[in-house]
């Protein structure tokens, strides 16, 4: 007599998907490279916070790090841009449509060199986006130079040091307009997690720059940009955790000071701290301690910035509550009475 063995249930998160619904393409980038991890914290946290993978605009520009959307959220809308130009192409498409999330993944040579100008603009309109910058310090697409981000002193693999100082990136989001500020690095899953599923709920600007290893061309004795060098100089602010407000989640937390941030949707993210007296809605604050990081030699990672205060930039604009995207041509196009008028104030 045979015996029917029903399957276990498929684990699915609070829309009914499967993590499968989250992931990609199969990577092309190298064994071991830092973006693969932080693919892999993408698919987690999409599909644990459960955001429909349809409704989400993955936007990148040129470099490793802009190969690595193919690697996640097959499901969702995307746009590989020209070097440098992510962001002009990202706030289009959100200032079009404000229901979508918004997902730009760059690099250090996409953000901090060709780019720049694109990023800073970025920066000060506060544009509803998570830009993510996996951060190596080198251009691994045409075999190693120093990028923009690379530390003084640090050494290519031949020896030769960079004699030029670095652009911060997350010194210039604090400076500029970004409403959440982040840093973290590729081997650290759980700070990572916690800090992407918290810039989901996010409603602004959202840059976080994680210290993600090139295992080809920076992962030896003498980079600042290493899995070694992070291991042994990576200084987190506070541990965190983050609290979804769709799930009634309770946490045994350990004795001492904490700080909760609520965010737009009604998530929390909770900081706990570990010896410092840090307040993540101080930007001075936050600016002094990436310098006194960065003078003691070490990796400050964490929530650096929270403001959830600021107007976005579709907040700015007045737009319609219904996206541009979905208006009828009868409020997108003036009338020819409308025309004329604009016509004969022109003469």
């Amino acid at each position: 007599m045979s015996t029917t063995v029903t399957p276990p249930p498929k684990k699915t998160n609070r829309l009914g998907l499967e993590v499968l619904s989250y992931k990609g393409s199969k990577t092309t980038l190298c064994a071991g490279c830092g973006h693969n991890a932080i693919s892999e914290r993408i698919v987690e946290c999409f599909y644990e916070v459960g955001v429909n993978p349809w409704n989400v605009a993955k936007f990148s520009g040129i470099g490793c790090s802009s190969k690595s959307p193919a690697y996640f959220l097959g499901l969702s809308h995307g746009f590989n841009a020209v070097h440098g130009r992510m962001p002009a192409i990202a706030t289009g498409a959100l200032m079009a449509n404000r229901n979508l999330v918004g997902l730009g993944v760059s690099g250090d040579g996409d953000t901090a060199s060709i780019g720049l100008g694109q990023f800073m603009h970025m920066l000060r309109r506060n544009v509803r986006l998570i830009y993510l910058i996996e951060n190596n310090g080198v251009y691994g697409l045409t075999k190693g130079q120093f990028s923009a981000t690379a530390d003084l002193g640090s050494t290519l693999k031949t020896g030769i040091p960079n004699e030029l100082p670095p652009f911060d990136c997350c010194a210039l989001a604090l400076h500029w307009g970004a409403t959440f500020v982040a840093r973290s690095f590729s081997g650290d899953k759980k700070q990572l997690q916690a800090i992407l599923k918290a810039a989901i709920s996010h409603r602004g600007l959202s840059v976080i720059d994680v210290i993600s290893p090139c295992v080809t061309f920076n992962d030896h004795e003498g980079s600042t940009k290493s899995y070694s060098y992070m291991k042994d100089h990576e200084e987190p602010l506070h541990q965190l955790d983050y609290v979804p407000f769709q799930d009634d989640i309770a946490i045994e937390l350990p004795e001492g000071e904490t700080t909760e941030v609520e965010l737009h949707d009604g998530s929390r993210l909770r900081i706990r701290k570990l010896g410092r007296d840090f307040d993540p809605t101080d930007r001075i604050a936050a600016l002094a301690a990436l310098d006194q990081a960065e003078a003691a030699g070490e990796v400050l990672t964490g929530v650096l910035y929270v403001n959830t205060s600021k107007p976005t930039f579709d907040d700015m604009l007045q737009l319609d509550d219904t996206p541009l995207a979905l208006l009828p041509d009868a409020k997108l196009r003036p009338s020819p009475a409308v025309l004329e008028q604009a016509m004969e104030e022109l003469r």
